[in-house]
């Protein structure tokens, strides 16, 4: 059957050795990054807002530098900082500031470590591949955001919060050992020109890319006006931690589905504009349900909201693969990075604000409809959205060039 088959298929990348290594001793690593975070919980904008501001020094040093030793590096960076957080509290030693800096400290890490991290997938497997690869490497995130928090729940309540730091560090080990074996085609870029220029070298690409545009717009919006929700439900649920954590299942439910089932599918489907920015749509109508307070319908509506943020990001940050030049493709993963991951915190404000202002309820309905105006106007205005084919995984055909 052709649905079976677009399923196995998207396995492919598998068959790879030095993929499928990396690929274990990363998923082992993010279980344990996940153990700390949910150990922490509170310093989400220090490690997150150095995504934004390093951004443009990221990527081109992960398009200059050997990203297999600049990864390691960055792994054992981090890997250093999680035993030193393990030994204060061990020790009984640990303050305040002490978390707020490691956990800026591991923020600069992972803004150095992002955007070498998406381009090796693409060194390791090679373009034919690399939506594929990066839909694995998703699927694997979102499995650690469900492994994680569970186990750090059982490791913090029964034998504490240093332990869960401890395993973090422990669990860098696999990464880096699959790091010192693996062997990866990289083109490396090899002008001399001080960062920045190497950056403004990237956003003049884009300026003439007007698929790349569509790309990182959609990405704003869904990251402006969906993720952002998720710093509401507290205040969505009434305050009631188990109908918090109710709705929060649901979600890690939805999203996980749509990477092991939907996204592979939707990388198959020809209409590459129409399904992304669908899928911002789609987020859209759902938010509007969400708001209202009937537990099932809430619970309904998460679920099916949660199905599109994984195609969105999947389908475009494995789409900026194949439409970079191969020595620019760190370059314009790291502006992938900033305007995504990198604006959350900015998000997070807008949307706190708009609660504070108007209510929880009516914050989720000012962003469904932010979304839907915003989906339906790149549809609306870029024709050459709406006429973007591909053709499976394989590398992109623009059917249409204008904008």
């Amino acid at each position: 059957m052709p649905i079976i088959n677009t399923f196995r298929q998207s396995f492919s990348p598998l068959l790879i050795p030095n993929f499928r290594l990396y690929l274990g001793g990363l998923a082992i690593s993010l279980v344990g990054t996940w153990l700390q975070m949910t150990a922490l919980g509170i310093v989400g904008m220090l490690s997150t807002l150095p995504l934004l501001l390093l951004g443009p020094w990221a990527g081109v040093w992960a398009d200059r530098l050997d990203r297999r030793r600049l990864l390691i590096a960055s792994q054992i960076g981090a890997m250093l900082l999680a035993f030193i957080l393990a030994a204060l509290t061990q020790t009984g030693f640990v303050q305040l500031w002490h978390v707020y800096g490691l956990a800026l400290l591991l923020g600069i890490i992972t803004a150095i470590e992002f955007p070498a991290q998406q381009a090796f997938l693409g060194d390791l497997s090679g373009m034919a591949e690399v939506r594929k690869a990066v839909n694995l490497f998703v699927m694997i995130l979102q499995m650690s955001r469900v492994l994680g928090p569970a186990l750090a729940g059982f490791i913090i309540g029964q034998l504490g919060a240093a332990l869960a730091f401890w395993l973090n560090g422990l669990s860098f080990i696999a990464v880096i050992v699959s790091l010192f074996i693996v062997r990866a085609q990289q083109a490396r870029s090899t002008k001399t020109d001080h960062a920045a220029g190497g950056f403004g070298e990237a956003l003049d690409f884009i300026r003439r890319q007007p698929r790349i545009q569509d790309l990182l717009l959609l990405v704003i919006l869904i990251t402006f006006f969906g993720f952002a929700i998720f710093n509401i439900i507290p205040a969505v649920a009434g305050g009631v931690p188990e109908i918090t954590g109710l709705l929060l299942a649901a979600s890690g439910l939805g999203a996980l589905i749509s990477v092991i089932l939907i996204v592979p599918l939707t990388q198959a489907a020809r209409r590459t504009g129409l399904v992304v920015a669908g899928a911002v749509l789609w987020s859209g109508v759902w938010l509007l349900p969400l708001s209202f307070s009937w537990l099932p319908l809430q619970v309904m509506s998460i679920f099916f909201f949660s199905l599109s943020g994984p195609i969105v990001m999947t389908m475009a940050l494995g789409l900026m693969h194949v439409l970079a030049p191969p020595t620019m493709r760190a370059r314009l993963l790291s502006i992938f990075t900033m305007v995504s991951f990198g604006l959350q915190p900015f998000a997070s404000l807008l949307i706190g604000y708009n609660a504070d202002l108007f209510g929880a309820t009516q914050a989720l309905r000012i962003n469904g409809v932010a979304l839907l105006i915003g989906a339906a106007l790149m549809l609306a205005l870029r024709a050459g959205l709406r006429q973007w084919e591909t053709v499976a995984a394989s590398p992109v055909r623009v059917a249409e060039s204008s904008a």
